[in-house]
């Protein structure tokens, strides 16, 4: 298990929650068998009980590289050390008990250093599953920290005394979907202790309210554009123009242009580049096939270009990047 050390900004919620998951078991980070395609990062979650907790361990030795996205909303918690969090063309450093709501539409992943290891608690729900259009109008007040980032910033719930009572809220919420209980006082816990720990958030991103009709309009920003993404899922390795799939969502270039850029973090280029490396990755993974025709099949049709666009995304050349998966 990694280290932990005290630190400033311990508190008796933070050390509770801490004890709390040594009872848990955390397991190394391999979700390379959950990633579609185009590099969405699937989790069942059933309509009844659209929440899911996973525990993970992350190391530079062994955790599943290349960026994911996913229309399910994720807060991401580390536990023991420092984290490099990328969503979109954004850094985020994170710190043990730091709290992170994630641009769950944005293509992101976790970036290696040297030395890294650390315990990571990622809670993924449906929005549904606290807001829909049959909700008491007062309850999407608990989405806002994931759809108000009008700075366009990303929020972090740093660790200390201000998150305390978010740090509390998460320990009963794992307490309770943990618990060897039945099976309705685990949901029904669940959602209660998750609703408590999105309130606390909620409040402490208050800066960024916004009224109830531009959280809708968000909202609708991202299912407009599910259309393309689907589209692209099919048809990764064809060409696509922008003039194309503004055509494809009903919209114009201009006003495409810039919906894509708030929903994906990327253009549409660099978009369609990161969905090709992932399926070209996940091909670099489970087959032996020659790579000139992994190139070919995603959509590269130069192999110099295909093996550069790799490297920056994967820190590595194709080859490298097969050897040393073969190795783990």
């Amino acid at each position: 298990m990694p280290k932990t050390t005290a630190d400033a900004k311990s508190t008796p919620a933070w050390n509770a929650l801490l004890s709390a998951c040594r009872s848990l078991r955390f397991e190394p980070h391999d979700i390379a068998a959950q990633l579609d395609a185009r590099g969405r990062y699937e989790v069942e979650l059933t309509p009844e009980f659209p929440l899911s907790i996973k525990l993970f361990r992350y190391t530079s030795k062994r955790h599943t590289r290349g960026g994911t996205w996913h229309e399910r909303l994720e807060l991401f918690i580390p536990l023991d050390g420092p984290v490099k969090f990328r969503m979109g063309d954004q850094t985020v450093a994170l710190e043990r008990g730091d709290i992170l709501v994630v641009d769950n539409l944005k293509v992101h992943h976790v970036e290696d250093f040297p030395g890294f290891d650390t315990r990571v608690v990622v809670v993924s729900f449906q929005p549904e599953f606290v807001y829909s259009l049959g909700s008491p109008s007062g309850d999407y007040t608990f989405l806002l920290p994931f759809y108000s980032k009008l700075d366009r910033r990303p929020h972090v719930l740093r660790a200390g005394e201000e998150a305390a009572p978010a740090h509390a809220a998460l320990m009963a919420l794992l307490q309770a979907y943990f618990a060897k209980d039945v099976p309705q006082f685990v949901q029904a816990g669940s959602k209660a202790f998750l609703l408590t720990l999105l309130y606390e958030l909620a409040r402490h991103f208050r800066a960024s309210d916004m009224l109830r009709w531009e959280f809708m309009r968000q909202q609708q920003r991202s299912l407009r554009l599910k259309k393309l993404f689907d589209h692209i899922q099919a048809h990764y390795a064809e060409k696509l123009s922008v003039g194309a799939a503004s055509k494809l969502v009903a919209m114009s270039p201009a006003a495409f242009m810039k919906s894509f850029k708030q929903v994906a973090g990327m253009t549409l280029v660099a978009y369609l580049n990161h969905v090709r490396l992932a399926r070209a990755a996940q091909l670099l993974r489970e087959t032996d096939r020659a790579i000139a025709d992994i190139a070919a099949e995603t959509g590269f049709a130069d192999q110099s270009y295909f093996d550069r666009r790799f490297r920056s995304a994967f820190g590595s050349a194709p080859s490298a990047f097969r050897n040393r998966v073969e190795m783990q």
